[in-house]
C-alpha cells in the first residue's frame, strides 16, 4: 500500500520504549495514523483515538489546543499526524495511554486504514534501534561508578573485542585487522556521565536539582491518571486564606492560579494544614517547581481558569521556588462577544472581553454596605463588532489608575482587553471587575487588531445599542434567564421571609394589571452618570454629586412600581428606567411632556394602554427595611415581551416532563 510509506514503521514500539523523551533529544520522526477518532465524553476540546503504525496500536489523546484542527475538518478519522512531543503513561486497569502534547497534521485523511507488515525502508533494524531504551538508561554508568572493573565486565561480539585494562593503564579498543587500534586516555582522567550529573545536582539549588532529576511536564499534558510529574509554573493569582465551617467541622482553604510557559492555566487548592504550610510560600509573580500533587475533574461552578482539571496540594506536596527564573507566560483569554453575555448573567463563570471604549465616566465614591468603607468606582462603556455596547464597572485601583488613563485617551477610542469579569443583570446586562481582573490598553493581539480595523472602517459611524436595551427572551438571559426557575406569584407572596439571607431569582409570566398615576414616576438624573441631581444652590441648573459639577439640563429616568397578576395572585414590583420605557412605550421625558401639555386625562390613558399586556420577567426577591419594618421587595432585572413560539415550546417541554414523571 502506497499510503503505508507515510507512517513510521515501529512507531508504537519506539514510543513505548521511550515513554518520556527529553525535549532536547534527537527523537526519531513519529508519524502515525489516526484510527477511531472520537471526542472524550461530552468534551469539545479533548479527542481520543488509536495511534496506529500499521502493525501495532496504542490508545492516544490529542492535546486540547489541537481540537480546533479537528473541529475545522483539517484532521479526520484515518488521517496522519506527526508526533512532536508526548508522554506515555501506564493507566491502572487500562494499559498504556499516549498523551500527545504537540503534533501536526501530515494528511487530512487516507482512503483506508493501514494494515499489514510494515518494513523499514532504510534497511534492517540494527542492534542500536532495538536497544534504544537501554542507550538512554544510565545503568552502565551507575555500575562502573559503584563497582571495580572485573573480567566479567568484558563483553565479546563476533566482530569486535573490547578489552578493559586496569585503571592505571591505557585502554585499547581492538578493531578488525584492517583498522588500527584506538588508544584512549586512562580512565582515571575521564568522568562518567552519571558522575558529572551527580556533581551538578550536588552543587545546584534544591529547585534546580528537582528540574534536573525529572522532566518538566507542560500543564496541558497532565491528567488524573498520571503518577509522578513536575511542573514549572508562575503564580498569576493568589487568593486569601479563608476559613469555613461545615458538618465535618471548621477548616481553612486558599487557592492559587498557576500558569506555565505555554500560557496554560490551572487552579490549585490547599486545605487546612496544607493551606497553612503553603500560603506563606506562594508569592504573586514568582516561579515554582511543583510535584506530588493530585488532579481531578474541575468543578465548573467554582473554577476560575479555562482547564478541565483542577489541582489539589496536600502536606506531602513539594513546592520549591525556581530562583532566577523570569519567564513571562502569555495571558490566555477566552473572549465573549457582547451580544452573547446574556447567558452568563448571575452565573459564577467569569468572562473575558475585548472592545472599543466609547465613554469613560469620572471616578465615583461608593460606600460598601458590608463594612461601610468607601471605595472608588468608574464606569466605562465598551462596544464590539456585534454592534452592541455594555457598561463595565472598574473598582479600586483599576478605577483610579487605569481608569484615569482611559479617561485621558477616551477621544481616541482605545481598544481594551479585560480578563475575569463578573456578569450581572443590573440594567439588563452589565460587567464588573473583581480582585483578580486585569485590563490591558491597546493589546498586541489579533482580536484587538481586527476590532480596531472594524471600528476605523465602519464601526465609528454605526449606531450601537446597549446589550440590555432591546434583548428578547432568547438573547437577554437566554432560556436560563427567562424560562428557567419559572414560578407563579403565589410562590413568592406566600413566603414573606423569602430573600432574607440573600436575593433569590425567579422567572414570571404575568400581566401588568395596574399602574398608579399619582406615584413618583421618575427622578431627575445627570445626563453623564444617571445619578440623581438637585437644583443648584447658587444660580440656575442642576448639581450632580457624582460628577461634582453643575449642568444646565438634566433628564428624567423612571423609578416606579406596577402591579402584576397571574392565575395565582398579584404583587407590586419595582421597575427601573430601561424596562419601564419598554413597558410604557415612551421615555420619562416624553410622559412628563404629555402630562404637562396634553393634560392628566391623556397621561392616564397612556398608562392604561400599558396594562393587561403579558410580559416575561426575571425578578429578584430580597428583604427591604422601611421605618423599622422589613418588607419583601420584588425588582425587575430583565423584561421581555412574550415570544409565543418560544413560550409554546417551553410549555410543551413542561407537559412532556409532567407526563414522563
Amino acid at each position: 500500500m502506497e499510503a503505508a510509506k507515510s507512517v513510521t514503521p515501529g512507531a508504537v514500539s519506539l514510543i513505548q520504549a521511550n515513554p518520556s523523551p527529553k525535549p532536547d533529544a534527537d527523537a526519531p520522526e513519529l508519524v502515525v495514523q489516526v484510527v477511531d477518532l472520537k471526542c472524550l465524553g461530552n468534551s469539545t476540546t479533548r479527542f481520543t483515538f488509536m495511534a496506529s503504525d500499521g502493525t501495532a496500536k496504542i490508545k492516544a489523546m490529542l492535546p486540547t489546543d489541537f481540537a480546533k484542527e479537528v473541529q475545522a475538518g483539517n484532521l479526520l478519522n484515518l488521517g496522519l499526524i506527526r508526533i512532536l512531543d508526548y508522554t506515555c503513561n501506564e493507566i491502572q486497569g487500562r494499559g498504556k495511554c499516549l498523551l500527545i502534547t504537540k503534533c501536526e497534521v501530515v494528511a487530512q485523511v487516507l482512503d483506508a486504514e493501514i494494515k499489514g507488515d510494515v518494513k523499514m525502508e532504510e534497511g534492517p533494524a540494527t542492534k542500536e534501534d532495538v536497544n534504544m531504551e537501554e542507550e538512554h538508561a544510565p545503568k552502565e554508568d551507575a555500575k562502573m561508578e559503584e563497582e571495580p572493573v572485573t573480567k566479567d565486565d568484558v563483553k565479546m561480539s563476533e566482530e569486535t573485542a573490547i578489552v578493559l585494562k586496569p585503571k592505571n593503564e591505557a585502554v585499547v579498543v581492538a578493531k578488525p585487522p584492517n583498522v588500527p587500534p584506538v588508544v584512549l586516555k586512562p580512565k582515571q582522567d575521564v568522568k562518567s556521565a552519571s558522575q558529572i550529573v551527580s556533581e551538578q545536582r550536588g552543587n545546584a539549588a534544591p529547585a534546580a536539582r528537582l528540574a534536573m532529576t525529572r522532566r518538566v511536564h507542560p500543564l496541558i499534558s497532565l491528567n488524573p491518571y498520571q503518577g509522578n510529574w513536575v511542573i514549572k509554573v508562575r503564580v498569576t493569582n493568589k487568593g486569601n486564606l479563608r476559613t469555613y465551617r461545615n458538618a465535618r467541622g471548621e477548616g481553612c482553604v486558599f487557592n492559587v492560579e498557576l500558569t506555565d510557559q505555554d500560557g496554560t492555566q490551572i487552579q490549585a487548592t490547599m486545605f487546612n494544614e496544607a493551606a497553612k504550610k503553603f500560603y506563606p510560600i506562594f508569592e504573586m509573580g514568582k516561579v515554582y517547581y511543583i510535584s506530588k500533587g493530585s488532579l481531578r475533574i474541575a468543578n465548573k461552578q467554582f473554577k476560575t481558569v479555562q482547564n478541565d482539571y483542577e489541582m489539589t496540594l496536600n502536606e506531602s506536596a513539594v513546592v520549591e521556588e525556581a530562583e532566577g527564573e523570569t519567564f513571562i507566560p502569555q495571558v490566555q483569554y477566552n473572549f465573549v462577544k457582547i451580544d452573547q453575555l446574556g447567558s452568563y448573567v448571575n452565573s459564577r463563570e467569569l468572562v473575558d472581553l475585548v472592545g472599543v471604549v466609547q465613554s469613560v465616566s469620572p471616578t465615583l465614591s461608593v460606600r460598601r454596605k458590608i463594612d461601610n468603607e468607601t471605595i472608588p468606582k468608574r464606569d466605562i462603556v465598551v462596544a464590539d463588532d456585534t454592534g452592541k455596547t455594555v457598561t463595565v464597572s472598574l473598582w479600586n485601583d483599576l478605577a483610579t489608575t487605569t481608569g484615569q488613563e482611559l479617561l485621558d485617551m477616551a477621544d481616541s477610542s482605545p481598544v481594551i482587553a479585560i480578563k475575569s469579569l463578573k456578569v450581572s443583570d443590573f440594567q439588563g446586562v452589565s460587567l464588573s471587575t473583581i480582585g483578580r481582573s486585569t485590563l490591558v490598553i491597546n493589546p498586541d493581539m489579533p482580536e484587538a487588531q481586527e476590532l480596531r480595523s472594524w471600528y476605523d472602517s465602519e464601526g465609528k459611524g454605526t449606531s450601537m445599542a446597549p446589550i440590555g436595551a432591546d434583548m428578547s427572551g432568547a438573547r437577554a438571559g437566554g432560556l436560563k434567564s427567562l424560562y428557567s426557575d419559572r414560578v407563579f406569584l403565589s410562590h413568592i407572596t406566600n413566603d414573606p421571609t423569602m430573600g432574607q439571607d440573600k436575593p433569590v431569582f425567579f422567572s414570571l409570566y404575568a400581566f401588568i394589571s395596574h399602574i398608579k398615576p399619582d406615584q413618583t414616576m421618575w427622578y431627575r438624573a445627570c445626563k453623564s452618570c444617571n445619578k440623581k441631581v438637585t437644583e443648584a444652590i447658587t444660580g440656575s441648573g442642576y448639581w450632580c454629586e457624582g460628577c461634582q459639577k453643575n449642568s444646565d439640563e438634566c433628564s428624567l429616568r423612571y423609578i416606579m412600581v406596577v402591579k402584576v397578576s397571574d392565575p395565582t395572585g398579584e404583587a407590586w414590583i419595582s421597575v427601573f428606567n430601561d424596562h419601564a420605557e419598554r413597558i410604557i412605550g415612551c421615555s420619562a421625558d416624553e410622559l412628563d411632556r404629555i402630562r404637562k401639555e396634553e393634560g392628566d386625562d391623556n397621561y392616564i390613558i397612556k398608562l392604561k394602554e400599558a396594562t393587561w399586556v403579558p410580559h416575561l420577567f426575571r425578578v429578584s426577591v430580597a428583604q427591604h427595611e422601611y421605618n423599622n419594618d422589613r418588607r419583601q421587595r420584588i425588582t425587575v432585572r430583565t423584561q421581555s415581551p412574550v415570544d409565543y413560539a418560544a413560550e409554546s415550546k417551553y410549555l410543551l417541554e413542561e407537559i412532556a416532563n409532567l407526563t414522563a414523571s
